[in-house]
């Protein structure tokens, strides 16, 4: 079986290096391996072409975000498997041939592998879907940390799994190693081109989902330097989708609104941005409370306020758009 390995670069050509580097120290006799560049100006494609002329080079023009260029890829790729992969990996112990074998021997539609931390601890990989997206309040900060305590109380089911054990059944898996069957993209459709960075993976697994289960293969691990391409792009800094506070996580931000949108339709969205904006107010009690509390020096924690608080406002300006759910490019760069 033939497998497409997508890659996506934008102005990160030294992960992108090394991260082949790692696939190319295995077998590549069954893998075609596509890089996708968004406009990165700069050398890339000769450098490729110098190191691994084998590799297949699309160049975008301009920076096209993760769904546009990754759907440029997969309508070259040939393979029976397609696999998105990130520029800032490192590939394990053969783990693309091996997910693959594994993944053909199975009747899921899709697969992810068990991602890992640069210090080798587990990274989130695999992620239930829950009612409205109602994850997306848990970090915001406060806020988010009280619905965790009635969570906790209550017993509800936690929104991932922290670490794979085995072959673990999930509703959507991290875009960082996705890998899908090329029958099932035909069927599904490809990913959203109106999403930019961010969530639109979890509304392509909505999609995938209709058609089959999806999973994580717990025994196969990944090295994921977890939003370093990211924060290249947005001048940003920190791992992950915590981070709501600057122009990363107005993207965050936005995007997940287009996926409860797309995903959970009109009323689950405004229920959601009514809790965004009381965040607010519980936002900046908490911060009151801590500092009195605990004589903590809040002045960081007053930025990330601000800068949450301007983001929600910003969220205003594209709502009627989002709720017309017309084709447009959410994209805040």
């Amino acid at each position: 079986m033939l497998t497409s390995v997508i890659l996506v670069n934008y102005k990160s050509s030294a992960l992108l290096i090394d991260c082949l580097k790692s696939i190319y120290q295995f077998s590549i006799n069954n893998l075609e391996i596509i890089v996708v560049d968004n406009g990165s100006n700069d050398d890339v494609q000769n450098d490729l072409m110098t190191q691994f002329p084998s590799v297949i080079f699309i160049q975008m023009g301009y920076n096209a975000g993760f769904a546009r260029a990754n759907n440029a890829g997969i309508r070259k790729a040939k393979g029976d498997f397609v696999l998105l992969l990130n520029s800032d990996t490192i590939i394990l112990n053969d783990a693309i041939n091996k997910c693959s074998t594994q993944f053909e021997a199975t009747n899921y539609v899709a697969c992810g592998v068990q991602l890992l931390n640069a210090d080798q601890t587990p990274q989130i990989s695999g992620n239930f879907a829950m009612r409205g997206g109602l994850n997306y309040l848990l970090p915001i900060p406060f806020f988010g940390d009280i619905l965790k305590s009635i969570a906790t109380l209550i017993k509800i089911k936690k929104p991932n799994i922290p670490e794979a054990k085995g072959t673990e059944y999930v509703d959507w898996i991290n875009g960082a190693f996705l890998m899908v069957r090329k029958e099932t993209i035909n069927a599904a459709g490809l990913l959203d081109e109106d999403f930019f960075l961010y969530a639109e993976e979890a509304e392509w697994c909505s999609r995938l989902k209709k058609h089959g289960s999806l999973c994580i293969f717990g025994d196969i691990n990944v090295l994921h330097l977890q939003g370093a391409t990211a924060n290249v792009a947005f001048g940003s800094s920190g791992h992950g989708y915590q981070n709501l506070f600057d122009k990363k996580g107005f993207q965050i931000i936005l995007s997940n609104f287009v996926r409860i949108r797309k995903e959970f339709g009109i009323v689950w969205f405004l229920i959601m941005l009514f809790f965004y904006f009381l965040a607010i107010p519980i936002f900046l009690i908490g911060l009151a409370f801590s500092s009195l509390l605990f004589l903590k020096n809040t002045g960081l924690q007053i930025k990330h306020w601000l800068g949450y608080s301007k983001n929600v406002c910003r969220l205003i300006l594209y709502s009627v758009r989002i709720i017309a759910n017309k084709p447009y490019f959410y994209k805040a760069l």
